[in-house]
């Protein structure tokens, strides 16, 4: 399945993934402001004038049929609260990665992530097909290793001294994954915790 595939929105009640586009710098300049992600030394959340260059990278690899990415609009407030994606497609592997996430400070915590990851999942298992979607974060990253338990996933291991980011320091990338036959488990778990809300 080629990236032309996936020209529509993914809809939620709380979000809307949007496909990703130059016309969508601005607002996600604007969002990473809200909490100054950029200064989180263990992610790479790109700074608000890195953001065109950022936009530009994620649409060259979605041109490769590598990725698809999204902005994160929220739907109770209209504004665009973040980034996120379906990146390392090997679809000869039915494999898959979602990455490349980040929101406003305003937005987390509030069901956004939930919906989200909830629509990019069924996404890559029902329509992509996938055997395996995979999580990747840093070692350092508690915040990201919670929520990405809490999706469902398990994880594999850790990649030691597996990159070495822009400030020079190293990572170890903890690696979870969510395969098909946990899938249907993993849904009815998400679809109760966006129930659960207020």
């Amino acid at each position: 399945m080629g990236n032309d595939d996936l020209s529509a929105c993914l809809n939620g009640e709380y979000v809307v993934l949007e496909p990703l586009s130059l016309s969508h710098v601005a607002a996600l300049s604007l969002a990473v402001i809200d909490g100054e992600l950029w200064r989180l030394w263990f992610t790479s959340v790109p700074e608000p004038c890195e953001m065109k260059a950022y936009v530009m990278k994620a649409l060259a690899d979605k041109s490769r049929g590598e990725c698809f990415p999204f902005a994160v609009r929220d739907k109770v407030s209209g504004e665009i609260v973040g980034c996120t994606r379906i990146c390392h497609w090997e679809s000869e592997h039915r494999h898959l990665e979602i990455g490349y996430t980040w929101y406003a400070k305003r937005a987390q915590r509030t069901g956004i992530n939930t919906e989200a990851k909830l629509l990019l999942l069924t996404f890559a298992f029902e329509i992509l097909e996938a055997i395996t979607v995979e999580f990747r974060t840093h070692w350092h990253n508690q915040a990201s290793r919670q929520a990405i338990a809490r999706l469902g996933a398990k994880q594999d291991g850790v990649l030691r001294n597996n990159k070495i980011l822009k400030d020079g320091t190293i990572r170890d990338t903890v690696v979870y994954s969510i395969i098909d036959s946990e899938w249907v488990a993993v849904k009815q778990h998400l679809l109760f915790r966006l129930q659960q809300r207020p």
